[in-house]
């Protein structure tokens, strides 16, 4: 019988971090840079990944949006683009359609607006995160990305309000540290890592009971 790798220093604070936590969701929002970024961690899903992942990426508008396209043909789970009023079921990836912004509603359902535009993007990180907060609490992860505006920063904050778990990409290697870095002023998040321990985190989360 072979002996287990030991754990990386790494891998041993996640697990010393993670102890005793379980979660029910994880969403993850991106602009500049993002699909670069998302196509690092995102791989690293495990087949039957255990929570639901939802996804807000910024985009241009007037343009529809292929990012399930792209990330169903490079992961191992089903991906699709969240639709309105269907459940928010683990064991997928769900990306906001273009021009509608995305809310979870206490449920676990999505529901998808076309409210003005929020900090010059529809969708916007910051109605999806701060939703997920309410209807998920401490049971939820925020992970926060590349980007060029500030959007997010709010939807992150709400989250470490509910304590949940709050992740942000390290600015210096981000493409655009504009987003990271709003969000690191505005509340001091749990974590701020590279893309490759963001991707390894995700592969360590453990969906609860209840």
């Amino acid at each position: 019988m072979s002996t287990p790798a030991p754990l990386t220093e790494l891998e041993a604070y996640l697990a010393a971090l993670l102890q005793g936590r379980h979660f029910e969701a994880a969403v993850i929002g991106a602009s500049a840079g993002g699909v670069a970024a998302l196509l690092e961690i995102l791989p690293g899903l495990p087949r039957e990944v255990p929570v639901p992942v939802v996804v807000v990426v910024h985009m241009l508008r007037g343009r529809s949006s292929q990012l399930a396209e792209l990330f169903a043909s490079r992961l191992a789970i089903p991906v699709r683009e969240a639709g309105d009023k269907e459940d928010v079921a683990p064991g997928a990836v769900y990306f906001a359609p273009a021009d509608y912004h995305l809310s979870v509603e206490n449920d676990a359902t999505f529901s998808l607006s076309n409210e003005p535009l929020h900090i010059f993007s529809r969708p916007a990180i910051d109605f999806a995160m701060q939703s997920a907060a309410d209807a998920y609490g401490p049971n939820l992860v925020g992970i926060l990305l590349t980007g060029a505006s500030h959007d997010g920063a709010a939807g992150l904050a709400a989250i470490g309000a509910a304590g949940g778990l709050t992740v942000v990409q390290d600015p210096h290697e981000a493409q655009s540290p504009l987003m990271p870095e709003a969000a690191i002023r505005l509340r001091q998040p749990d974590l701020v890592l590279p893309l490759r321990d963001i991707r390894t985190l995700l592969a360590r989360l453990e969906r609860g009971n209840s």
